[in-house]
């Protein structure tokens, strides 16, 4: 009731006079996002990889003037530089409200199946891209005392089979934004984290593979090792956990507008089915023995294991 009491009333916010810059714009939730702050009146900078590709295109032909396509590969130092001039040169007398770092790809793989160019590119563009963009948007968001928000993921509190790549990228996304939080708040600048669950049918951010595919890029030595039967399973059980993510995007753009405009944001949006909320209260809460126990129980683990019994 305290906590209540001393809550900030909510009041309307005017998004007039005031700019977002959103990387990964060209599909998934920076297009949605784009698109409806674009509606509520804001002014939008949305950074595409591929500005002349559909994606981008769309958001010319379908929004308003107000939002404005910006070429960023958030890998680049120089990218990223010239997007900070452009906003800057091109803010609204607000200034720069709010940066949402979205940008970012997925992949998996156990971890015996990987390269460390697999770990490299995903944590260049996940880890490192955002990092990249949020250094240099630091001080624009600084002058307006606003908001910045990183895109993380449930894997970003719970670490599952085969996805250590992704995984990994997402849990040093929300150590980075923890600090930031901390160190912003005396600037009265809010930071805040996304956590979507299984949104891949909307996204469609990581895309189904072969076995063939996996299998045909080991060398002699890991044929050799490895089991292939093991290689199809896995694909087979990773596939049909794609085909069941949700489709609907609106849960997770919601959460990000509520980052950008509530006047008391939280820290963290955990943004998924009742099933992954359970999980993250099961696996942030209970003995680590217990939670390994859980993962033991699953098909995937138990048929890997009859496998290698065989």
């Amino acid at each position: 009731m305290v906590f209540l009491l001393f809550q900030k009333k909510s009041s309307k916010f005017n998004p007039q006079g005031r700019a977002i810059f959103i990387t990964g714009c060209d599909s998934g939730f920076g297009y949605q996002l784009a698109k409806r702050l674009d509606k509520k009146g804001f002014i939008v900078f949305a950074a595409c990889l591929l500005p002349e590709e559909k994606g981008a295109k769309n958001l010319v032909s379908e929004c308003s003037s107000r939002l404005k396509v910006i070429k960023v590969d958030v890998t680049r130092d120089e990218d990223v530089a010239e997007a900070k001039q452009i906003v800057e040169s091109n803010l609204p007398e607000k200034g720069l409200w709010g940066v949402v770092n979205n940008a970012g790809i997925s992949n998996w793989a156990e971890t015996e199946w990987s390269t460390i160019q697999d770990y490299q590119t995903i944590s260049d563009i996940n880890l490192f891209g955002t990092i990249r963009t949020a250094l240099a948007f630091i001080p624009l968001i600084q002058a307006s005392k606003g908001r910045m928000v990183f895109m993380s993921s449930i894997s970003g509190i719970i670490s599952f089979p085969a996805t250590s790549m992704y995984s990994l990228t997402k849990k040093a996304i929300e150590a980075f934004a923890d600090s930031l939080r901390l160190e912003m708040a005396c600037y009265d600048v809010k930071v805040c984290i996304i956590e979507p669950g299984n949104f891949a049918g909307a996204t469609n951010i990581q895309r189904e593979k072969t076995a063939d595919e996996i299998w045909n890029k080991f060398d002699d030595e890991q044929k050799k090792r490895l089991n292939r039967k093991i290689v199809e399973h896995c694909c087979h059980q990773v596939n049909k956990h794609l085909k069941n993510g949700s489709k609907n995007s609106d849960p997770v753009i919601d959460a990000i507008i509520d980052a950008l405009t509530s006047p008391s944001p939280k820290a963290r949006y955990l943004v998924g089915n009742v099933y992954e909320k359970i999980c993250v209260c099961l696996f942030t809460h209970f003995p680590t023995f217990i939670t390994d126990a859980l993962i033991k129980w699953d098909e995937l683990y138990q048929k890997k294991r009859s496998l290698l019994l065989a």
